[in-house]
């Protein structure tokens, strides 16, 4: 999908605010070096950046990279895709907010962190558990089939079984790993939903005709009004997964 920089500043900032919460976990001495994997506009590799460590930012979207060099122009930023990292043993931590649900091929993605990380080097990662946006996902899928449209989700939104058994597989020790409600207000008041779906339902949108587009976002909102519209805000359903897991070069089953 084609990402909107500016909306993603602008409307969604709260994906970086929580993730600076992660960070927490990160050792962000001067001697480490520290991926942030699917950086965004640059906000968290910032963060990441602030006591001297070496960061660098990768994102899929030249979009994103473009406007992370704007922000932070004294960072290391790269278009790279996170299932085929150019590096290897080369990072003391991988660090991700908000992306890993983007990806369909989890093995490739994790054998690609795996790889560019560190003996004993650590992944920290948070990103959309089981039953993420459920609510909104669900009435958006309603919608758009009402109108002849098949569609076809596109995260990966695993249980926290789930997931350790694919870090497992990979030869990574889990440290840390759990499941969370995370209810998330979005800006921009009554806007705060068809904001958040023209963001992140964008593709889905591009079949549809600007009159269509329209009535879709206003029938998603109705259907949505019951279970997510709280205290005059849209309160997006979000759950999260979040995990800390060391490699060990000596625990790789395949």
């Amino acid at each position: 999908m084609k990402w909107n920089s500016n909306l993603y500043d602008n409307k969604h900032s709260f994906v970086a605010e929580y993730g600076k919460s992660m960070i927490n976990f990160v050792n962000v001495g001067k001697e480490q070096k520290i991926l942030d994997l699917g950086c965004g506009t640059g906000v968290l590799t910032n963060e990441l950046a602030k006591n001297g460590a070496t960061v660098i930012g990768t994102d899929l979207s030249k979009n994103m990279i473009d406007k992370a060099k704007s922000n932070y122009p004294n960072l290391i930023f790269q278009v790279e895709d996170a299932t085929s990292l150019p590096f290897k043993n080369e990072f003391d931590t991988v660090f991700s907010n908000a992306v890993f649900h983007w990806i369909s091929n989890q093995e490739k993605l994790l054998h690609s962190v795996y790889t560019c990380l560190k003996d004993n080097g650590t992944l920290i990662c948070e990103f959309g558990a089981q039953n993420n946006i459920s609510q909104i996902q669900t009435a958006f899928e309603k919608v758009i089939e009402q109108k002849g449209y098949s569609y076809c989700s596109p995260f990966f939104f695993p249980s926290k079984e789930e997931y350790k058994l694919l870090l497992d597989q990979a030869g990574f020790e889990v440290k840390h790993i759990i499941e969370y409600d995370r209810p998330t207000p979005l800006a921009d008041e009554e806007k705060g939903l068809r904001n958040w779906i023209c963001q992140f339902f964008a593709s889905d949108l591009l079949e549809f005709s600007d009159e269509q587009k329209e009535q879709i976002l206003l029938e998603t909102e109705k259907l949505c009004k019951n279970s997510i519209w709280k205290n005059n805000q849209w309160v997006a359903d979000y759950r999260r997964i979040q995990i800390i897991a060391v490699k060990n070069k000596n625990n790789r089953t395949k």
